[in-house]
């Protein structure tokens, strides 16, 4: 038997799977264009030219990744009967984001740079797990909006792989479990005005010229990526030459940077207005949740380059934005301590992160339409995760 004998039979029959575990969560902590072929090889203890056996490129892998959860969440539904609970389906698809939270942001956040087939092709996937909840929730709650609500319960959920907070597996699970019931029970044919009372502090003009490079590169990045955006494209939004650029910044991911300290610090401004002079545990959270929502609606491109693009900052140019960030979910957690006492910190920083997944998928349900009583509605659902301790359905 010869060397190259031996080692195809000691090759796992499952080294496939095994690159494709190590690979979600690589891709979801450094994002698509952070990750390397070479750092996925490691992670599984093989050579990179034996992972392109495998892999023709890391764009072929990176697909296989993005569907990876999503195949996982089908694949519970297969499991349930059509005349299915929300309160049976639910723990099984906490279950399974629970246990794979590490590589869920691949799908989550990273499925962006899909190319538009297959991005379609996740799209209808999901689809299909929001129908299966949605049809189960009517049949267990009732009400109107069932689609909305589903999704949202299924962003509380899924929210876990947003955030790396250490909290035991089966006690996230009922956390978000109770969360996403909670949403489902929201009653949303006649929401309290919240939200759409808000006034958010008046947006500064863009009177300077790194100010007008700065609204520019929000928009581009917002709609493209940060990192298919050139300083060039950036320089041909402000109508200026790309050496101008250069002046106000040394380079694209300082731009990044002051992008989301701006969303930070605009968030920061909003949510203290809203909070001035609001007294009672209950109606501060209300405030709380209503700003923020009021927030992401005034300030989607802003919101979402901030979350989003992250990963794509040096470390150096990070921390202070993941500093800000960390304060403002601090004071969300709080907020929800003072409502609810029996939380421990943890407990209530997966709940806080829930109600950021609510506030995601009932946005994207609803084309983030800033019309009507939208806002109010998924302040409502927002609410529903965050102080429900696991309602049962009505009798």
């Amino acid at each position: 038997m010869t060397v190259e004998e031996v080692a195809v039979r000691r090759r796992p029959r499952n080294r496939r799977q095994l690159v494709v575990d190590a690979a979600g969560p690589v891709f979801s902590e450094l994002g698509y264009h952070g990750a390397s072929m070479e750092e996925v090889a490691a992670k599984v203890g093989i050579t990179a030219a034996a992972l392109y056996r495998h892999f023709p490129n890391k764009y072929a892998l990176f697909v296989e990744c993005a569907n990876l959860m999503v195949d996982r969440l089908v694949s519970v539904i297969d499991v349930f009967d059509e005349d299915a609970f929300l309160t049976d389906l639910l723990p099984a698809l906490a279950q399974i984001s629970v246990e794979h939270r590490a590589s869920g942001g691949t799908y989550r956040w990273e499925a962006r740079f899909l190319e538009p087939e297959e991005r379609r092709e996740l799209r209808a996937k999901f689809t299909v797990v929001v129908d299966a909840t949605a049809e189960a929730l009517e049949r267990e709650f009732g009400g109107g909006r069932t689609r909305l609500r589903a999704a949202a319960s299924l962003g509380a959920v899924g929210s876990i792989t947003a955030h790396r907070t250490p909290i035991a597996r089966q006690r996230a699970e009922d956390l978000l479990v109770a969360a996403g019931l909670g949403v489902a029970a929201v009653d949303l044919d006649d929401v309290a005005p919240t939200a759409s009372r808000v006034r958010l502090p008046a947006r500064a003009a863009a009177v300077s010229r790194r100010a007008e490079i700065l609204r520019a590169a929000i928009l581009l990045f917002a709609r493209s990526g940060f990192h298919h955006v050139s300083m060039g494209q950036i320089a041909a939004a402000v109508g200026v030459g790309s050496s101008a650029i250069y002046r106000h910044y040394a380079t694209k991911a300082d731009i990044l940077a002051a992008a989301c300290l701006q969303a930070a610090g605009s968030l920061e401004q909003a949510v203290g207005q809203a909070l001035h002079g609001v007294h009672g545990a209950e109606e501060q959270l209300e405030a709380l949740v209503a700003a923020y929502v009021a927030y992401s609606f005034e300030n989607l491109e802003l919101i979402s380059v901030a979350e989003a693009e992250i990963m794509g900052l040096p470390p150096e140019l990070r921390r202070p934005v993941v500093l800000a960030q960390r304060e403002h979910v601090e004071l969300w957690e709080q907020r929800l301590r003072a409502v609810r006492p029996d939380l421990d910190a943890r407990a209530a920083r997966t709940l806080v992160h829930a109600g950021f997944g609510v506030v995601v998928e009932a946005g994207r349900q609803l084309r983030w339409r800033d019309e009507g009583d939208n806002r109010d509605v998924v302040t409502a659902l927002v609410l529903g995760a965050l102080t429900s301790a696991g309602p049962t359905a009505p009798s």
